[in-house]
């Protein structure tokens, strides 16, 4: 009984053996190798857009943020404060050439928190919300912003993020270049947003070019 056993033993454990080799044989035409690249985790894609019916608020304005260590855009609703001076009128009040007004709207736009849908899909700032920005002083040129903070002194990010913001925007100079300076009579540079800076902000900052006063 003991020899019947032991040969039924070996006789199972040879057939497991041809199909364990039969289906290594088989299982890479079945199961693909390569998979290519692992999904993201950050899909840097906002699920909600925000709401465009005749009760929304504001100006339809886009703002870059940071998403996967790069530049990506998104859209806000803006709302331009109404800084009017005595007797100047409505029109030039919310005129395009008024690019102190639109950068400071803009400015609390990259300092806010983010949305719940821009928090899911990734999305991060680094500017801060103590910074400020103001038109020209005397002597500036006309498309000159200053910052409250020297601008050496803001992270690369979020510089990169402040000049590609206002440069797809009202705040820009005539050729789509950003004029930025700090506070007092530090000088002021021409910065651009190029693809180099959308893609990789952390290790290339915004060229820059020195501009003299107006």
């Amino acid at each position: 009984m003991t020899g019947v056993r032991r040969r039924w033993a070996a006789g199972a454990a040879g057939v497991l053996l041809g199909l364990s080799a039969a289906g290594c044989g088989i299982r890479p035409t079945e199961v693909p190798t390569d998979f290519g690249s692992a999904p993201s985790r950050t899909p840097c894609a906002v699920s909600e857009p925000p709401a465009d019916g005749p009760d929304a608020v504001g100006v339809p304005m886009r703002v870059f943020l940071v998403c996967a260590s790069q530049l990506a855009a998104v859209q806000r609703r803006v709302e331009l404060p109404a800084e009017q001076d005595a007797g100047q009128s409505a029109e030039r009040a919310a005129g395009k050439d008024d690019r102190g007004r639109v950068a400071r709207a803009l400015l609390e736009q990259l300092a806010l928190p983010m949305a719940r849908a821009e928090r899911q899909a990734g999305y991060t700032t680094d500017v801060p919300d103590r910074l400020v920005v103001t038109g020209p002083q005397a002597g500036d040129p006309r498309d000159a912003l200053r910052l409250s903070a020297p601008v050496a002194g803001l992270e690369p990010f979020a510089l990169a993020q402040l000049v590609c913001t206002l440069a797809h925007s009202a705040a820009a100079a005539h050729d789509g270049r950003v004029v930025l300076g700090g506070p007092g009579d530090s000088a002021l540079h021409a910065y651009e947003c190029t693809p180099e800076v959308r893609a990789r902000p952390g290790s290339h900052g915004p060229p820059r070019t020195e501009v003299r006063g107006g």
